[in-house]
């Protein structure tokens, strides 16, 4: 019978028998993930990984929208358990007294799906946040380190991010430098998911409100989450942290004060991303006492000696940004200005003034791909029968034959053949649709490609990616929202 089968195969056309091979293959791929556990795993791991993203709402393809619905639900619920511990600020003893060439250290790190790069701070004081320079739209680290003559830099909190094309100047949460309020979309008596440092160097992570931060002496802090780590204790017990695997920005602390930033490459061929829980261990081999994520997704990146030392998953490169962790040999001297002062709208951006995006919209009108025209095909006339000379006429008289392949018969005048039409290619200027940022970004984007805005946010952006809790752009700290959103960015 077998062989009747592969004989009636063997006779069939090569359309035929492709399609055939895509509908067994189509059938089996579908039986294995829907109706099997390791299936069901992959699924769910899959739809955790669009989640964190900025198209949040396609992980239904994968488990469902009720299902998808409720994975939000939970990653949100955990996030907000994880940060509600307060630290023990005695329970870290600083060791300062290294000379000024020790101040950081760079290493190559990886893993069986990633690459990156892990930065040591062993003076947690010389750190503090830094904003752009200028209002209306963000900066790229490079430029922040360059401009403030900083050692090495990594990306900080969250912002709103549409479609992944913001400028990058519309913050999630609180920014906070020096001691100063920059930027908060709360009250004061609010609590926020807070990445923050103390005047005395410790690092403090969670859910605070402005009040306790002012209270607990804190001076630089940005919004993002999750915790991973609290009070020496992993918070990711089982499973993978339930993020997918995306680029990460991390940081934590050891017992003796030395700071660890942490950044994974993600969403490349040579580096997929690292899970929550993975970027977990690697902080606890190193005594890490205090941990967690800081935005994601395509805003992150990691700056040393005037450097980009990795490689952001954003098409367009480094984004502009509205905060960082920089090192300086001299942090008292650096002065922070408030570019959000006397603000009472914020415009995030969006694909209407992005200039990559518009360059490449651009470029693509003026060198529309090319199309061979296909020229028509021509026939010519089949004579049906040889011209017989109407019987009134005498032959020869006209003095002209007629011919069979399309004069008129009698009239001497030669007929016409038809020539190829060639048919005009058609310009075409393709709309791509906007990258991602960040695989921690907040929220999914409010500008479409090309349209142009019809109002500007307010001045508390609202977070349209979830996870990546806390466009980046990527992957921008996000709230809760009754639609599924990502968690705060965290990409």
């Amino acid at each position: 019978m077998s062989s009747s089968i592969l004989d009636h195969f063997r006779n069939y056309s090569w359309l035929k028998r492709i399609l055939l091979i895509i509908a067994v293959c189509t059938f089996l791929s579908s039986s294995f993930l829907f109706l099997t556990p390791p299936g069901e795993y992959i699924r769910e791991y899959l739809a955790k990984t669009v989640i964190t993203t900025q198209h949040r709402d396609w992980a239904w393809i994968f488990v469902g929208a009720q299902r998808r619905d409720q994975m939000v639900l939970e990653m949100q619920n955990l996030t907000e358990v994880n940060s509600v511990e307060k630290q023990d600020l005695k329970a870290v003893q600083f060791n300062t007294n290294r000379p000024l060439e020790s101040l950081v250290k760079v290493e190559d790190i990886s893993g069986q799906f990633w690459k990156g790069k892990k930065m040591y701070v062993y003076d947690p004081r010389t750190i503090r946040v830094v904003v752009p320079a200028k209002q209306g739209e963000g900066e790229r680290i490079t430029a922040m380190v360059q401009r403030t003559g900083a050692v090495a830099g990594v990306n900080g909190g969250g912002f709103n991010d549409p479609d992944g094309l913001g400028n990058g100047f519309a913050p999630i949460g609180v920014i906070m430098s020096g001691g100063e309020i920059l930027y908060t979309d709360q009250e004061g008596s609010i609590a926020q998911q807070i990445v923050g440092f103390t005047k005395e160097g410790t690092l403090i992570i969670g859910k605070y409100t402005i009040n306790e931060l002012l209270r607990l002496g804190v001076s630089d802090a940005v919004s993002f989450y999750p915790r991973v780590i609290a009070n020496g204790k992993p918070l990711i017990t089982s499973g993978d942290g339930g993020w997918g695997r995306a680029p990460r920005t991390a940081v934590g602390q050891k017992a003796d004060g030395t700071v660890i930033f942490i950044v994974i490459d993600g969403r490349q061929t040579s580096s997929v991303g690292a899970t929550l829980k993975e970027v977990q261990d690697i902080f606890l081999e190193d005594g890490v006492i205090n941990a967690g994520f800081l935005d994601g997704g395509a805003s992150s990146e990691m700056v040393y000696n005037d450097e980009l030392i990795t490689k952001p998953s954003s098409r367009y490169g480094e984004r502009r940004l509205p905060s960082a962790f920089l090192v300086f040999d001299h942090p008292d001297e650096v002065k922070v200005k408030n570019v959000w002062e006397g603000l009472k709208t914020i415009d995030p951006g969006g694909a209407y003034d992005h200039p990559d995006f518009l360059k490449e919209q651009a470029e693509k009108k003026a060198n529309p791909p090319k199309t061979t025209p296909k020229p028509t095909t021509t026939t010519t006339p089949t004579p049906t029968g040889s011209h017989k000379p109407e019987s009134s006429g005498e032959p020869g008289k006209n003095g002209t034959v007629p011919s069979p392949e399309g004069t008129d018969a009698g009239t001497g005048k030669p007929g016409t053949s038809a020539k190829p039409e060639t048919s005009p290619s058609a310009s075409i200027s393709p709309t791509p649709s906007p990258g991602a940022g960040g695989g921690n970004t907040a929220g999914t984007g409010g500008s479409s490609a090309g349209a142009s805005p019809t109002a500007k946010p307010s001045a508390t952006p609202i977070p349209s990616m979830a996870p990546v809790p806390p466009a980046s752009s990527g992957n921008t700290a996000p709230t809760p929202s009754p639609t599924p959103s990502t968690p705060v960015k965290t990409n």
